[in-house]
């Protein structure tokens, strides 16, 4: 089922088009992959910051990527949560800075908290990225509503307390349960999707996102990406996000900084299986794999 295009400013996406390229910036310092804008910096003077945030998303849209994703809290198994105004602390710089050095780029901010986003919007973001589908935060799709802002909503089943940590993968969900994993995803999504709804959220600004990773085994998220079709039957454009994951380093037993060959052939898969967004950590090689991809598979 083919989606309604979606404008945002001068952009235009096009499902079905090509993939769409969406580059992460963490405004975090303990990113599981990292690559967090507020670790260590490599010659040890301090925090990687707003400076460095500029300079990385400079190397995103010159190597194809559509959305800069800006998120200033952890979303790895076992990360501890951050309040509101710490988090705003992190990404509304970010978010100002980006503005004034790309104005013509779509930034995305990765957030559950209703205050959080408004505040972004306001400093100049376009998309919501929520991982918890408006699940989380009562507010947050009223703000979405009253801004107009499109919104991305990803499937969770992520549990604290069933949480798997190994040194050399990263910790990674070991306790979720289904019945049928594939349609109690896509239940679960247009759950998230009535949410939507409800608040007048249009239907041209949702995409969904499975939500590779959180509250899914290794197997889960292989199975999940096999049968993404299935998600994007729903009649939603599909993000996915599989950039660095445990579960590639679980199948190739490799750390998080040696997984971009596994993370390209979840791209690869994702997209003949439907998928029109993919996060990613590696744009550079991410969008090849995806310009590849979409010369086999696309129609023309």
């Amino acid at each position: 089922m083919k989606s309604p295009s979606l404008q945002i400013g001068s952009f235009t996406f096009n499902w079905g088009s090509r993939t769409y390229v969406m580059g992460i910036l963490n405004v975090t310092p303990d990113s599981f992959s990292g690559d967090g804008l507020l670790s260590p910096s490599p010659s040890g003077r301090g925090a990687r910051g707003e400076g460095f945030a500029v300079e990385q998303a400079r190397n995103f849209l010159t190597y194809g990527a559509d959305i800069l994703d800006v998120g200033g809290e952890s979303t790895r198994p076992g990360s501890a949560p951050v309040n509101a105004d710490e988090e705003m602390e992190r990404v509304i710089p970010i978010i100002h800075a980006l503005n004034k050095n790309f104005p013509e780029a779509l930034i995305s901010i990765d957030t559950y908290k209703a205050q959080v986003a408004e505040e972004a919007i306001r400093a100049g973001a376009h998309i919501i990225n929520d991982v918890w589908g408006l699940r989380a935060d009562d507010g947050l799709a009223s703000v979405a509503a009253k801004y107009k802002t499109p919104v991305i909503l990803m499937h969770n089943r992520s549990n604290p307390a069933s949480v798997e940590v190994r040194e050399k993968f990263g910790n990674a969900y070991i306790g979720a349960e289904y019945e049928n994993l594939i349609e109690d995803v896509k239940r679960e999504l247009l759950n998230s999707v009535e949410l939507a709804r409800k608040a007048g959220i249009a239907e041209s600004h949702i995409v969904l996102d499975p939500g590779v990773g959180f509250g899914k085994t290794r197997e889960h998220n292989l199975e999940l990406i096999n049968r993404l079709g299935e998600i994007r039957e729903l009649g939603y454009p599909i993000l996915l996000g599989t950039s660095r994951k445990s579960f590639i380093g679980f199948t190739l037993d490799l750390p998080a900084d040696q997984r971009v060959e596994g993370t390209a052939a979840t791209v690869a898969v994702g997209i003949t299986r439907g998928a029109d967004i993919i996060r990613v950590h590696d744009v550079r090689e991410m969008a090849r794999v995806a310009k590849m991809t979409d010369a086999i598979v696309r129609e023309k």
